[in-house]
């Protein structure tokens, strides 16, 4: 990878957070497309029973779209998000606030277990966060985020599925495979975001020396993986 390679992907990385904080009022339309409802049915009634009795540690919170859903019947939930813009948007959901929580962290530098404690989190949730995730630096993340979790925890991901005709078009692709969409916000400005769509062989390789219990699910238009820490 050269520099400027790294520069590239250095910059439309940060840029991201900015994008998202741009978007937090407008981001949950994405969800208002009919022939999507199916799907989030699905996915909000299994995304509360997959967390029922479970200490959940959220990455990338969002505005918190699954939360009412997911955090049902979950013993406690803590909530994360480097923007404090969508997180101010997920605080007006309905939720139990006695077990719901919510702090600025950034997802690449988890710091809410110190090392050498044990983690309160038997469980671990990011929807619609790793498809964001540049393919290099996938190992790294995934192992920050099970070094925060404690043994045997569950770990839940879920993402969009590239459909032709119905997602945002690759517009282009780095040199470490990267995809980008171009997206416009209402305000007409147009922003490049990092998309990608991992398949299960991929999250396999990725996941075999940390991960058992792998149960890959691909609906309609988004894939759920889980799994449970070895």
């Amino acid at each position: 990878m050269t520099s400027s390679e790294i520069s590239a992907e250095r910059s439309t990385t940060e840029q991201m957070p900015r994008y998202y904080a741009q978007r937090a009022r407008e981001y949950e339309q994405v969800f208002d497309r009919p022939h999507r409802q199916a799907d989030i049915t699905t996915l909000k009634r299994w995304l509360g029973e997959q967390f029922r009795a479970r200490h959940v540690l959220e990455v990338a919170t969002g505005t918190g779209f699954w939360l009412p859903a997911a955090t049902a019947d979950a013993l406690s939930w803590q909530g994360t998000d480097i923007n404090a813009e969508v997180l101010e948007v997920a605080k007006t959901k309905s939720l139990d606030f006695d077990k719901v929580s919510f702090r600025l962290a950034d997802a690449y530098a988890l710091d809410l277990v110190p090392a050498g404690h044990a983690s309160p989190f038997d469980a671990a949730f990011a929807g619609l966060w790793f498809s964001h995730v540049p393919m290099q630096r996938r190992a790294d993340w995934l192992a920050q985020l099970h070094g925060q979790l404690a043994p045997g925890a569950l770990v839940v991901l879920m993402d969009n599925r590239f459909v032709a005709g119905d997602s945002t078009p690759i517009a282009r692709v780095d040199a470490e495979g990267n995809g980008y969409q171009v997206r416009s916000l209402s305000d007409g400005s147009q922003h490049e975001v990092m998309k990608n769509f991992p398949t299960l062989e991929q999250m396999q390789a990725l996941l075999a020396p940390q991960a058992q219990d792998i149960e890959w699910q691909e609906l309609d238009y988004f894939w759920t993986l889980k799994y449970r820490l070895r």
